[in-house]
């Protein structure tokens, strides 16, 4: 099965080789209508674009803690584990632009998506959700964009089961804001993160892109992260154990 739909701004598409542990074709099918499902829940309840959704009313302070969904509060957590762990290099409340969890939500979502599949008895599949995938049932290859050529990967990573996450400035210039500064984080061109989950690459890797240069080294520190980065000197970083299956054109 393959399909794509335009979900939360960004095309999404899901690929299932193989319906693995016994499960129907039909069942993974309707896996599918809820991974969808779902995406479209997750945009109406948490975009801060939509005014009436619970982030907006949250941001408002029209929503007391003791009203939050289940869901916000994980979402807020993950926001202040990653804000106290970037010295304030990624923070979800910037001055001028309101309470924006997108960042979080993005991977969090996608990686909840990926675990009903499983769940659903998936047992090989890719979701892609605009360029940071969550697989199961591998070996996959991934490529990497190249960060100023669109039509060329830096490099093709191998995945099994796991997730990678690109934060880069080629789709939205410079819209990453370093929140120690206030300014646009300029200090690298692009940063994959590999993780076990989608909702932690995707958080790594926007911090890391927040926090410039030295963002490479903190993520590289992580337990279970696999880094490949290029700085805004061209230069290619990436750590030991990053699972690379071949290099495009750099």
């Amino acid at each position: 099965m393959h399909r794509v739909e335009q979900v939360m701004g960004f095309p999404v598409s899901l690929r299932i080789d193989d319906t693995g542990g016994g499960a129907g074709i039909d069942v993974v099918s309707e896996a599918g209508d809820a991974v969808f499902a779902w995406l479209r829940e997750v945009d109406e309840r948490f975009s801060p674009f939509k005014p009436g959704s619970e982030v907006s009313r949250y941001g408002r302070g029209e929503l007391p803690a003791s009203r939050l969904s289940a869901d916000l509060v994980e979402i807020l957590a993950l926001c202040e584990r990653y804000r106290v762990a970037t010295g304030g290099a990624f923070d979800a409340r910037l001055p001028g632009r309101g309470f924006d969890p997108c960042a979080i939500v993005k991977g969090w979502s996608v990686q909840r998506a990926a675990e009903r599949l499983t769940a659903a008895g998936a047992g090989r599949f890719c979701l892609n959700a605009g360029g940071d995938v969550v697989v199961g049932g591998g070996p996959w290859r991934v490529g990497i964009r190249h960060p100023e050529i669109a039509d060329k990967v830096c490099t093709v990573l191998e995945l099994t089961d796991g997730a990678v996450a690109t934060s880069a400035r080629y789709e939205r210039g410079d819209h990453i804001i370093d929140g120690r500064t206030g300014l646009a984080a300029t200090g690298l061109l692009s940063v994959s993160v590999v993780a076990s989950t989608l909702t932690e690459a995707d958080a790594v890797a926007t911090a890391a892109f927040a926090m410039g240069r030295d963002g490479v080294d903190w993520a590289a520190s992580l337990a279970g992260c696999e880094v490949y980065a290029v700085d805004a000197g061209r230069s290619v970083v990436r750590t030991a154990g990053f699972p690379s299956a071949g290099v495009g054109v750099a």
